[in-house]
């Protein structure tokens, strides 16, 4: 899966010809177009008096939205492009992808230029980053922000999203689309090195520079930050990525509190079971993650895992991929002790490991 992350905006130009290349965008020349008057909506046939409040549905809330939620959303500069932000509270927190206030080594920068929807800018001090599940919180000097309320369950499928960012550099950007999908998996890869675990699924247009900003239902709740898309060059169409508010506020209130996120580690390095490994090692099986490398006196190692294990369940769910083991382990919490069924030779056994914290690994 050809995944792009909402990274940094390249010039408009520049993408025009090489095409969509991530979430966050290299500064473009039409970032100095920014304020609230100038957001365009792309989901037309709207009513201008129509709002959350005055009870509109599907395109015709959009507007009442966009009133209600783009003084919200702020845009974000970094040294190598630009992404979007929205308020998490009033007192000057605001919440974001970390992979927007990171450098290509994905190095979190100190502090970051904000812009606020009415074109003001204040300097942010960026408070604490989580590269587990993409979030980063970041600290303004300023008070009275105007906090939207978010989410505390699954929207539903095919109810309305409202995505507000600065794709391109074109701040205060609106679109539209529905949810298309909840509990979607992304792989590992260069970009997400931990992978994309529990995320929603949208229609609406996402482009670089959204990354981090504001997806609303239809009531102006913040149902998640935008994260990562798939480009057309992949065949997709309209496939958006969102990493939902129950994961945004549990992360940012750790991060707050404690300065870390706690999740469960298990101390291995896994790998895809192809047919190809599996004819290549003589492996009677196709499905699992394999394990190819075990941290020793890591939680596996403990627990009595090898390497050449391949596991098939964990915490009795079913692992098919690294994808499914990653997504089964980010459910559990750091100090349990969960079952692990592997495949050794010709035949299974079951485990007991006692889970690790990533934060303390290596």
């Amino acid at each position: 899966m050809n995944t792009v992350f909402v990274r940094r905006v390249w010039p408009v130009v520049a993408l025009l010809a090489v095409g969509l290349a991530g979430c966050t965008a290299p500064t473009s020349p039409a970032e100095s177009t920014g304020s609230a008057s100038s957001a365009s909506a792309t989901s037309g046939g709207t009513s201008p008096n129509s709002s959350p409040a005055s009870g509109g549905t599907g395109l015709a809330a959009v507007p009442g939205v966009v009133k209600e939620l783009e003084p919200s959303v702020v845009t974000i500069r970094t040294p190598i492009g630009l992404g979007s932000g929205v308020v998490y509270r009033s007192d000057g927190t605001l919440v974001t992808d970390a992979h927007v206030v990171e450098d290509q080594q994905k190095h979190a920068y100190k502090t970051v230029q904000v812009q606020f929807a009415d074109g003001s800018q204040s300097q942010a001090t960026v408070a604490g980053v989580d590269d587990v599940t993409d979030v980063a919180v970041l600290k303004v000097d300023r008070k009275g922000l105007p906090a939207p309320k978010y989410a505390t369950g699954s929207p539903e499928i095919g109810s309305l999203t409202v995505v507000i960012g600065s794709p391109l550099g074109l701040d205060e950007t609106v679109t539209a689309g529905i949810v298309s999908g909840l509990h979607r998996n992304m792989p590992p890869s260069q970009e997400s090195p931990h992978g994309a675990i529990d995320l929603l699924q949208t229609d609406a247009p996402i482009s670089p520079g959204n990354s981090g900003g504001a997806v609303s239902d239809a009531n102006g709740q913040v149902i998640g930050l935008s994260e990562a898309y798939l480009p057309p060059s992949s065949g997709a169409v309209a496939i958006g990525f969102v990493t939902p508010a129950s994961t945004v506020t549990s992360v940012a209130d750790q991060l707050l509190t404690n300065g870390t996120v706690k999740h469960a580690a298990l101390g291995v390095v896994p790998t895809d079971l192809t047919a190809q490994i599996a004819q290549r090692f003589g492996l009677s099986t196709t499905t699992g993650a394999l394990i190819v490398d075990v941290t020793p006196h890591g939680p596996a190692d403990n627990g009595g895992m090898k390497a050449g294990d391949i596991v098939t369940s964990l915490a009795g769910t079913k692992v098919a991929n690294v994808t499914d083991l990653l997504a089964a382990l980010r459910k559990q919490e750091p100090g349990q002790t969960v079952d692990v069924t592997v495949q050794r030779g010709g035949s299974a056994q079951t485990l007991k490991v006692t889970l690790g914290d990533l934060g303390q690994q290596g």
